[in-house]
């Protein structure tokens, strides 16, 4: 919670999600669509440092849409929450094994707006099991609200977040049979029943949405008992500065043809008209842009000297424990030349990708 006060204070893209609630099981036949899981995502991103209290929250309805004209997909959206079980294993009375199940949300009030008026607001409280959850979390994954937005998959948006979640841990890998896949990014028990089509369907279409728009790759093996795939080892590994700056062009830009230049193929936009029902998103601040956290150039020297603490906090959280000095001085002999045409937002992102890389390929000191 204090890493998710700390990224609210930033006011950029970045946010995190509890460990526990990345880890949560749906129960048996359960899952949640792409665009409630979206939702719950900007729930945790609101709630901030506050998640855990016993508290209500409240968020804009303008912030959910998004480029959707209407509100009756927020009433559908919030009805599936609070229908959606999760599961976890815990202990009975009697001391056995047992399985809690239990939703998230526990009360929401929608606005009624009227005729015209495009205003309004949501207010939800977690259940208590929920806040729970929050509250033990001992460990917590980053992830970036315009990446969220953009994943057309619900696999895809699943994944990110298991990656995002171990991508600072000396080994980040899931390691577990077909059963406990499926259970971890909520599939359907009556779906992809073969091995090949969930590989399809699932594996490699989230695994190219990842690579174009996530902080970090990710790539799987396949174990084999006879001809059946007995376990499923997935790897995330951090991209480095170059590709960093590449993914922060790519969610910057129009969600229009992202599968065309994802795929190498010729973009066919003609226009705003590419997408009639699309919103124009806000404007960015200053602050997101990074621009007042001193992100306009790499401080020189000493970060614990800098005279913004951007970069130094940014190497704290990312940087796995190595010294931070250490890593910037990496950091500028892998750029080169390239680190004086960097600034603002790409700045600020390419750094994160290289203390993530950093960490990532060396493990904790």
């Amino acid at each position: 919670m204090r890493v998710a006060a700390a990224l609210a204070h930033r006011d950029n893209d970045d946010f995190a999600k509890p460990g526990k609630l990345v880890e949560v099981r749906f129960i048996k036949g359960q899952s949640l669509s792409l665009t409630a899981s979206r939702l719950l995502a900007l729930m945790i991103l609101t709630a901030g440092g506050d998640a855990w209290r016993d508290i209500p929250h409240r968020m804009r309805k303008a912030d959910i849409r998004r480029g959707h004209k209407g509100n009756e997909r927020i009433a559908d959206m919030l009805e599936e929450l609070h229908r959606t079980l999760f599961a976890e294993d815990d202990t009975s009375w009697r001391g056995r094994k047992a399985t809690r199940r239990f939703p998230l949300i526990q009360m929401s009030k929608e606005e009624v707006e009227e005729e015209g008026h495009e205003g309004g607001w949501i207010e939800w409280e977690f259940t208590p099991d929920a806040r729970r959850l929050i509250q033990e979390s001992e460990t917590y994954a980053v992830l970036n609200r315009q990446a969220v937005l953009g994943f057309r998959s619900t696999y895809a948006l699943r994944l990110y977040e298991m990656g995002a979640l171990r991508i600072h841990r000396r080994q980040s890998t899931w390691k577990g049979d077909v059963t406990a896949l499926r259970a971890a990014l909520g599939i359907d028990p009556d779906v992809y029943k073969d091995f090949a089509q969930l590989r399809r369907k699932v594996l490699t279409t989230a695994k190219a949405e990842i690579d174009q728009l996530a902080h970090f790759t990710v790539e799987w093996k396949e174990v084999r008992r006879g001809r059946a795939v007995a376990e499923i080892e997935i790897r995330f590994q951090a991209k480095d500065a170059p590709q960093q700056i590449s993914t922060v062009d790519e969610l910057e830009r129009h969600s229009a043809g992202r599968r065309s230049r994802r795929d190498g193929e010729t973009e066919n936009i003609v226009g705003p008209a590419a997408d009639p029902g699309a919103r124009p998103l806000p404007a960015r601040s200053r602050s997101q842009d990074g621009e007042a956290d001193g992100a306009t150039t790499f401080p020189p020297g000493s970060l614990h000297y800098a005279p913004t603490p951007l970069f130094r906090d940014i190497a704290r959280v990312q940087g796995g424990g190595w010294d931070i000095d250490l890593i910037a001085a990496a950091y500028r002999e892998h750029m080169g030349a390239r680190l004086q045409n960097l600034s603002g937002n790409k700045l600020k992102q390419s750094w994160t990708g290289f203390c993530e890389s950093y960490a990532s390929r060396r493990g904790r000191p």
